[in-house]
């Protein structure tokens, strides 16, 4: 089952809406007779992937180790589980149950029902790890939202005259791209873009580039910003007061999609309606870049999943220095939002630390 999800593993960042899914047969023997994995939304699944090797190698195959149910339903392939029962396998053993409403369980009974063994479980808190985003987007109806920040020991996002340029190394910074490979779409304010104008895209790492979502109540942005002039996918979204005219103008732009939001008791743009906005585009996961007040909006607001804090051993002091998560923030320490399953990873001279996010009084 490890080999199953280091397999399922190569195609991350690449299957959305898809789940990460790996699969090893073995022979009656234990002998590994096929391996595959899914590599993209709509290309055949693990399991056909993995038969398909089995056939290469001339091998029959006994059992096979999937590191989510099989599918039991048809959509831009047919149904895994069906395909497993035809091919004459006598056991199959699943990391977990896919929670996708379309499966839930029927896939496991089909092939119980036709007399295969059937075991579930293996390595399931691992497999929960790998296809987190799709299981937070099925289960709830929303995209899964990372908040990834660059800071200082002290907790600086920025100096106290703004400059947050290269606050942590090469190491660092091309793993936050591999960040945003991982996601369906990568979040910035306005604010970010009027002071760096950036790209927001992959090009350190090899893979696709995330949809840009950028907020922006009032359409500051200008018309010649990289993200609405580079070809690439751009969500703009704008609140009521946002003039009709910039936005029409800005609607005419290639890839380039309005979408106009109410505004929530804050005053800031309505975070929960624009992840239904995302979900009905079938965004599963965002990354949230910043800067600071649109960081500490979506903690403020209860919608944050993973934190990604890149920390940088520098120290930049200063009271008017920019805090790496702003908003209204926690009234007391119990207040405060944490971290669980955390880790911590080397990445040069600095440090990532990544955990899922807890709130208070939450299940």
């Amino acid at each position: 089952m490890k080999r199953a999800l280091e397999l399922a593993r190569k195609a991350e960042g690449e299957t959305s809406p898809n789940p990460m899914v790996g699969c090893v047969i073995l022979d009656a023997e234990g002998r590994v007779a096929g391996e595959g994995w899914h590599h993209k939304a709509g290309q055949p699944h693990a399991e056909i992937m993995a038969m398909e090797d089995m056939k290469r190698r001339n091998m029959k195959g006994h059992t096979a180790y999937v590191s989510l149910e099989p599918c039991s339903h048809y959509g831009r392939t047919g149904p895994c589980c069906d395909a497993l029962i035809r091919a004459g396998f006598k056991r199959v053993v699943a990391a977990m149950v896919d929670p996708n409403p379309k499966v839930a369980g029927r896939g496991l009974r089909r092939m119980r029902d036709a007399g295969i063994e059937i075991r579930v479980g293996v390595c399931e808190q691992e497999a929960r790890r790998l296809n987190e985003k799709f299981l937070l987007w099925v289960t709830q109806g929303r995209p899964f939202v990372s908040l990834k920040f660059a800071e200082t020991l002290d907790g600086k996002l920025a100096t106290r005259t703004r400059d947050s340029h290269c606050v942590t190394g090469g190491e660092a910074h091309r793993f936050s791209h591999w960040l945003r490979k991982t996601h369906d779409a990568i979040l910035v304010g306005i604010g970010t873009v009027l002071d760096d104008d950036p790209a927001l895209t992959t090009r350190l790492v090899k893979g696709k580039d995330p949809v840009r979502v950028v907020l922006d109540s009032q359409a500051r942005i200008p018309l010649t910003a990289q993200v609405l002039q580079d070809g690439g996918r751009t969500i703009l979204a704008a609140g009521p007061g946002a003039p009709s005219g910039k936005l029409d103008v800005i609607r005419q732009m290639p890839s380039v999609e309005v979408v106009p939001l109410p505004c929530a008791e804050t005053g800031h743009l309505d975070l929960t309606a624009l992840l239904a906005e995302l979900n009905a585009r079938d965004i599963t996961s965002v990354l949230v870049e910043g800067g600071s007040e649109v960081l500490g909006a979506f903690l403020d607001a209860g919608l944050a999943d993973r934190v990604y804090a890149f920390i940088a051993p520098k120290l930049a002091g200063g009271a008017r220095a920019l805090p790496a998560v702003g908003g209204e923030g926690a009234a007391l320490m119990d207040d405060c939002a944490l971290l669980e399953e955390t880790e911590c990873k080397a990445l040069g001279s600095d440090w990532l630390l990544t955990g899922r996010v807890c709130f208070p009084g939450r299940q």
